[in-house]
């Protein structure tokens, strides 16, 4: 079966997951016969903010509302950039250095597309979507925020 243009409905009902992202296995779902590319976004929890060791991310969502948004999202994308695939899903509760928090994937048929509508789907989640981050430092602070730092 050759996914649709709305494939990203039907593969991911659940855009907000408590559990570790399997980057490969969601990418390995991004296949399309007629894309030429197929762009993959990570987004990694780094060890330092500003100069302060992070031990560790915790997110917290709206979960209801930020789902319906990513899906809104990704249909916009989907139409915006003529996508073939469009994926996203975001980690919330414990996030460890190194483990991705937040994956998105397009397939189109040219890479300027799959780019693009990446990006945008990113930005779109990090400024619009309920989602919240909290930085756990090896001081013992927190810091609430910082979601996004898009032009």
């Amino acid at each position: 079966m050759i996914p649709s243009a709305l494939y990203h409905q039907a593969a991911v009902a659940n855009y907000i997951s408590a559990e570790p992202l399997d980057v490969m296995s969601l990418f390995a779902q991004a296949h399309h016969e007629n894309a030429g590319a197929i762009v993959l976004f990570s987004g990694e929890v780094r060890n330092s903010h500003n100069g302060k060791e992070v031990v560790f991310l915790e997110y917290e969502a709206k979960v209801s509302m930020a789902n319906k948004m990513i899906g809104a999202i990704l249909t916009e994308a989907t139409e915006r950039y003529g996508l073939l695939v469009a994926k996203a899903v975001h980690r919330i509760g414990k996030v460890a250095v190194s483990e991705p928090a937040v994956v998105v994937i397009t397939a189109a048929g040219h890479r300027k597309e799959s780019y693009e509508a990446n990006e945008f789907i990113i930005d779109k989640i990090k400024h619009e979507v309920p989602i919240w981050k909290c930085e756990i430092f090896a001081d013992g602070k927190k810091l609430w925020g910082g979601n996004c730092n898009c032009h």
